[in-house]
């Protein structure tokens, strides 16, 4: 049987409980010498409701899980695995300006 973990669980259920495939939701807890490390992994589709406009629900999950591991005295980090190529790719600094230098007066 699967050992329980407080925060592990309280992860897992605030997530699923936002996300539109909740199935997709896994957890993976290491522990080091740093403390608790959770690693989220979700559907590449419910990406935007985990981390929220500007970060803050991510933030807000990552400040409720500081408080249920200083409860149970640990310090618990929340990482959400980002799959490669995930993200659209940057736009490149070196952009040809040349076509609005001719539109300058």
């Amino acid at each position: 049987m699967a050992e329980k973990f407080a925060d592990k669980e309280f992860i897992e259920f605030i997530v699923k409980s936002i996300v539109g495939n909740p199935d997709d939701v896994k957890v993976e807890r290491t522990v080091d010498e740093m403390g608790v490390l959770l690693t989220l992994h979700i559907n590449q589709a419910d990406m935007g409701y985990v981390i929220g406009k500007q970060g803050n629900t991510a933030r807000s999950m990552r400040t409720l899980l500081k408080i249920v591991g200083a409860k149970n005295n640990a310090r618990v980090n929340l990482k959400i695995f980002e799959p490669e190529g995930s993200r659209p790719p940057r736009r490149s600094p070196d952009v040809d300006t040349d076509v609005v230098d001719d539109l300058k007066i």
